[in-house]
């Protein structure tokens, strides 16, 4: 009795703490689906990452809030295409699929969906379901990471950019590495909409070193110049959540 009375008390204090979050608060004012809306928003106005007409791939998209904010930042113009393993709600102006990213038959759904089209941003908040096992977890999350670095490498522009959710801690370093050895430009994230306890960080990479399997070559790419890249805040990466 006593685990179930601790237990209760835990899940009160944090359902306190998420009704009284101020970006749960504005989410739920700006008609985003999810106060993850703020963390993608707050690094794209930092970074410049997101403009008008852009083809966008946003991976582990279920509930739609990043989807969301990238329609409204894009407008009408461009394209995005969200996947998930989760069913998600329809977006206006977003093609959604349903399915498990490490599938190469997904995979495959989700090239047919570019239709041939080269992608500017692949934003990814995808993680597997925690077991509690921290190396476990660890190669799970690294796997992820992985398959969106290799989904990147053959559909990017040559200028274009990854970002991916991961956590600090086992698995860290090496992801981090395997982002020095794919991208010209490298930067650890941690939004402030980020809860300040959980272990979530942020990676962007941006250019791509070496001449995508696409044919096009890093020195004459069609992608904009991209924003000089400046860290978030003044935390460097440790710790959130949904």
């Amino acid at each position: 009795m006593k685990v179930k009375t601790r237990s209760k008390k835990v899940n009160k204090a944090w359902l306190d703490q998420h009704v009284n979050d101020p970006y749960v608060q504005r989410a739920r004012k700006e008609g985003y689906r999810a106060r993850a809306a703020y963390k993608l928003k707050e690094i794209d106005e930092q970074l410049g990452l997101i403009r008008p007409g852009y083809t966008v791939v946003d991976l582990g998209a279920t509930p739609g809030a990043w989807s969301q904010y990238l329609r409204r930042r894009m407008a009408a113009e461009g394209a995005i295409i969200a996947l998930d393993i989760l069913p998600m709600e329809p977006l206006e102006g977003v093609t959604c699929l349903h399915g498990d990213f490490r599938a190469p038959d997904v995979q495959q759904r989700l090239e047919q969906a570019l239709a041939g089209r080269v992608v500017d941003v692949v934003v990814s908040d995808m993680a597997p379901n925690l077991s509690g096992i921290a190396c476990a977890d660890a190669a799970r999350m690294a796997h992820l990471v992985e398959l969106a670095v290799a989904f990147s490498c053959r559909h990017l522009k040559p200028d274009g950019a990854l970002l991916v959710k991961l956590f600090h801690g086992s698995g860290y370093s090496d992801l981090a590495a395997l982002f020095k050895q794919t991208f010209l430009r490298v930067v650890p994230l941690k939004p402030k909409a980020s809860r300040d306890k959980s272990s979530e960080t942020f990676l962007l990479g941006r250019g791509l070193k070496k001449a995508s399997p696409n044919g096009l070559d890093s020195r004459s790419g069609t992608a904009a110049e991209p924003a000089p890249l400046v860290p978030i805040g003044t935390n460097s990466m440790p710790a959130n959540g949904d």
